[in-house]
């Protein structure tokens, strides 16, 4: 794991609340609408990948998912996100870990990310997701893939990002039919404005 990235966002989770960094979302509308439009079954295993303490995992527990796998880097975030859910937290398999050194016996139905994938800048780590993406969906599973995009900020958490369209999406994921690909623009709690492009593939 590495190490910098990892003390970089464990004193991001240890010294902000959860308002008080601009990826927050009270209610992930845009992904709770995406997930509900691919169908799929309460049984379905699904993955949040760098999940931090978002409140995906609650929505999903309260729309009746069931298998479902929060994986992050930070071992606080994760925490936190335990805290929240209380004894719900009891229904979650939570997993601490860079994603490039994630390995599960478990596949997937859909793998959701927002706004970890756009955090790898190496041709090395962008390949190595993409591998794990292939290896880890189901055949007929979905991919939702939201990143800043060619409009969107050079930077988050002082980190820098890469930048996708719908064809940079595309083109790296080429196992994958690319069904949807959407601008998205977030509102900050800092009342600023971050535009992302959101993206649905399925697995061929």
């Amino acid at each position: 794991m590495c190490s910098q990235h990892k003390n970089h966002w464990e004193n991001v989770y240890k010294t902000k609340n959860e308002n008080e960094v601009s990826w927050f979302q009270e209610t992930p509308h845009k992904s709770i609408d995406l997930i509900k439009s691919i169908n799929i079954d309460f049984s379905s295993n699904i993955i949040d990948v760098g999940a931090g303490d978002s409140r995906l995992v609650d929505n999903l527990l309260l729309l009746g998912f069931k298998n479902i796998t929060v994986l992050d880097i930070s071992s606080k975030s994760i925490e936190k996100a335990k805290i929240r859910l209380g004894e719900k937290s009891d229904l979650i398999s939570w997993v601490v870990s860079d994603i490039n050194e994630f390995k599960s016996e478990k596949k997937f139905d859909l793998w959701h990310d927002r706004a970890a994938f756009h955090f790898l800048r190496s041709t090395k780590k962008i390949k190595s997701y993409v591998k794990l993406v292939n290896e880890l969906i189901n055949n007929q599973g979905t991919l939702i893939i939201s990143t800043f995009s060619k409009n969107g900020p050079l930077k988050c958490s002082g980190l820098e990002v890469s930048q996708y369209d719908r064809k940079g999406i595309s083109e790296l994921f080429k196992n994958f039919k690319l069904n949807k690909s959407e601008i998205y623009i977030h509102k900050t709690p800092f009342n600023t404005n971050q535009e992302f492009i959101y993206n649905v593939l399925s697995k061929n």
